[in-house]
């Protein structure tokens, strides 16, 4: 071996796995049901098989696999309930950032929250799906930062990777591009009430969205 090469820390390679396999389960390349091998994923990522099953753990964690078997490990299926839960954490917290936000919000946040939804748009028309998703994502997280509470982004970061899961998994964008633009602007004229309406409004339908896109027009909804 070359006394130039590189070895990679453990660490560093399960956060690659992790970041990987999390991407691919978001984006449905990895569906509900899915089994994670870990011979087979150490195969293809090239590793040894510690940082996969460190990192399946962690997705453990994070919500996005359980183990059905001491030895069988699956994507999760996600249940109403599920969405419910997470879609009322949303509520809880997005709608209280974003009054803060119309409080707190700088020329120079709103032009990088105006940037995302000329982003946004082109990837809608585009029809690409994974840039929509990580553009919304991030104009939320933008959204977040700018309230300016850090306890407020330690409460979301736990489920941040579930909540861009679930809502991948709502297709309509042109939909959802209206509504961004609306709560920028509710965040944008300063009125702290009215942005609290916009964030709400806009929660409340992308959870029946996200509903009928999961489980069919016939799903209860809460």
């Amino acid at each position: 071996m070359s006394s130039t090469t590189k070895i990679e820390p453990l660490g560093a390679v399960r956060e690659r796995v992790l970041a990987a396999l999390r991407q691919e389960i978001i984006a449905g390349r990895l569906l509900p049901g899915d089994r994670l091998v870990e011979r087979e994923l150490a195969d293809r990522f090239g590793v040894s098989r510690v940082p996969v099953r460190e990192a399946i753990r962690a997705l453990v964690a994070e919500g996005f696999v359980h183990f059905e078997t001491p030895r069988r490990t699956v994507v999760r299926r996600l249940t109403p309930n599920d969405v419910k839960e997470l879609f009322e954490l949303r509520e809880a917290l997005e709608v209280y950032a974003a009054g803060l936000a119309a409080a707190k919000a700088t020329p120079a946040d709103l032009a990088e929250v105006e940037e995302l939804l000329d982003r946004a748009a082109v990837a809608t028309e585009a029809g690409d799906a994974e840039a929509i998703t990580e553009i919304n994502s991030r104009l939320h997280d933008r959204i977040v930062a700018m309230a300016g509470n850090s306890l407020l982004i330690e409460a979301l970061e736990p489920v941040a990777g579930r909540l861009r899961w679930m809502t991948r998994r709502n297709e309509e964008w042109p939909q959802l591009l209206v509504e961004h633009r609306e709560l920028y602007e509710a965040i944008a004229s300063g009125d702290p009430e009215r942005a609290r309406a916009h964030a709400l409004t806009h929660v409340q339908t992308n959870y029946r969205s996200t509903v009928r896109q999961l489980f069919g027009d016939t799903a209860e909804l809460r």
